[in-house]
């Protein structure tokens, strides 16, 4: 009879295991190397490290593919770094991450009826209250990635739309700079530091069921796309047509958002369709004075005279902190400043004209303005166009593209290449025409107090 009860314990037990594997509860949480997995077993959530980091944060992944694809972060603005002491739970209400007895990520309600948290089979993690509602759901707090059966709205009530947002790098699932949003217009355009569009998908078209900047789209047989609006609120989702394949559309840290599916034929996955198509497209994706080069590996350089910032960023493809001059500019007496020529470049934002003018009296009145950090002259119309900021979305062009133009870099005379004669002629000339400059506005100033004082 002991046995027996012995046997009955253990099923018990066993199936109460099993029933929570999927759960979090008063009475499960983690911590250290325990996970809980969907009922179907396509997802997992525990803790990981991304890469080489030191960092521990909550994550989601699928279980079953031989690469840890991170799909979903909890805590991705604070990680921990002990994940044995660090416990996630069910506390007043809420799902929260504490590290020791500090608070480090929560849910945020103010209720507190929550009962557990579930992760389901399509990737959503759900806390529930005891009659099973759902008082919040990781869909509506997206990372870098959008799976099938998630949402990105646009609220018409608030003007206020969900973000899909890129890692920093690799190894840092903190927001980086580049994000997906739908707006009013029902087309999901792209933005750099959550301001600078680089990218649009067009309107939906609803006679075409597609986006209309999006022609992969047409090839509808892999995905089931679906387009809501009404009074309060516009979304887009996607579902696939065979339940088995996997796929998701990621923010890329590269700037692209991506739509990828997985290959179980080798073991990896495989790109079905990225905007922008070309990488320099991406604004500003090598960051502060990087040139972007469509037709070289890596895609981002630093020109002559400047280092990348942060190098061990630049090693784990994050451009984003650009290039610092090796030499800071000096303006004051005595100080040569000369200009490095960048030919064949798409000239970059940010810039002021400073009226028309000849191409000398152009790099001279730079030469002449300690702020000014670039210049170039357009031949057509003879004005006079400067940088007085840092020189971003710089971006060289192909060779056999006409329209490229030659910007004019400011550099210290010691960080200048060794140049041709002609080129030291030039930088000469422009040096002689900055002073010309200046003794022309000193004997200006010097005739006008004269004027004042008879």
């Amino acid at each position: 009879m002991v046995s027996i009860l012995c046997v009955l314990f253990s099923f018990f037990f066993l199936c109460l295991h099993v029933s929570s594997a999927d759960t979090i509860s008063a009475d499960f949480s983690l911590s250290g190397d325990q996970t809980i997995f969907s009922s179907g077993g396509t997802f997992k959530l525990g803790f990981f490290q991304p890469g080489n980091s030191t960092n521990f944060y909550i994550g989601m992944w699928y279980q079953q593919l031989s690469q840890q694809t991170i799909v979903w972060v909890a805590n991705r603005y604070k990680p921990v770094s002990d994940k044995n002491a660090s416990v996630l739970r069910i506390s007043d209400g809420n799902l929260v991450l504490l590290d020791g007895n500090n608070l480090v990520w929560s849910t945020g309600l103010n209720s507190t009826s929550a009962h557990e948290a579930v992760l389901l089979d399509d990737g959503n993690l759900v806390l529930r209250d005891d009659s099973g509602s759902v008082l919040w759901q990781s869909f509506d707090h997206l990372s870098d990635t959008w799976l099938p059966g998630a949402k990105i709205r646009y609220d018409k009530r608030t003007k206020k739309s969900q973000r899909l947002t890129s890692w920093k790098n690799s190894e840092d699932p903190s927001p980086g700079l580049f994000s997906v949003e739908l707006d009013e217009s029902t087309a999901y355009k792209i933005l750099w530091n959550g301001s600078t569009q680089y990218w649009s998908s067009g309107p939906w078209n609803p006679q075409s069921k597609i986006f209309d900047s999006v022609p992969e789209m047409r090839l509808n047989y892999i995905f089931n796309y679906s387009f809501f609006s009404n009074a309060t609120e516009s979304y887009f989702t996607y579902s696939m047509y065979n339940s088995r394949n996997i796929s998701r559309l990621v923010m890329d840290v590269s700037g692209q958002i991506r739509q990828t599916t997985w290959l179980n034929n080798n073991n990896q996955w495989n790109l079905f369709w990225s905007q922008p198509r070309q990488q320099c497209q991406v604004y500003a994706y090598c960051g502060s004075f990087g040139i972007c080069n469509d037709q070289s590996l890596p895609f981002c350089q630093c020109p002559q005279g400047f280092r990348p910032k942060s190098q061990k960023d630049w090693d784990m493809k994050d451009y984003s902190a650009g290039c610092v001059r090796k030499t800071e500019l000096q303006c004051s007496p005595g100080v040569i400043n000369q200009f490095l020529p960048l030919t064949n470049v798409k000239l970059p934002d940010n810039l002021e004209v400073w009226g028309i003018t000849s191409f000398s009296m152009c790099g001279s009145t730079c030469l002449g303005n300690c702020s000014c950090t670039a210049y170039a002259h357009d031949e057509s119309s003879n004005r006079c166009l400067m940088w007085t900021k840092d020189v971003l979305n710089l971006r060289q062009l192909e060779e056999d593209y006409s329209e490229g133009n030659t910007l004019y870099l400011r550099l210290s005379a010691s960080d200048m290449p060794t140049s041709s004669s002609s080129g030291k002629s030039c930088n000469k000339a422009m040096i002689f025409g900055a002073v010309l400059c200046s003794l022309w506005y000193y004997y200006r100033w010097f005739f006008q107090e004269l004027w004042h004082i008879a």
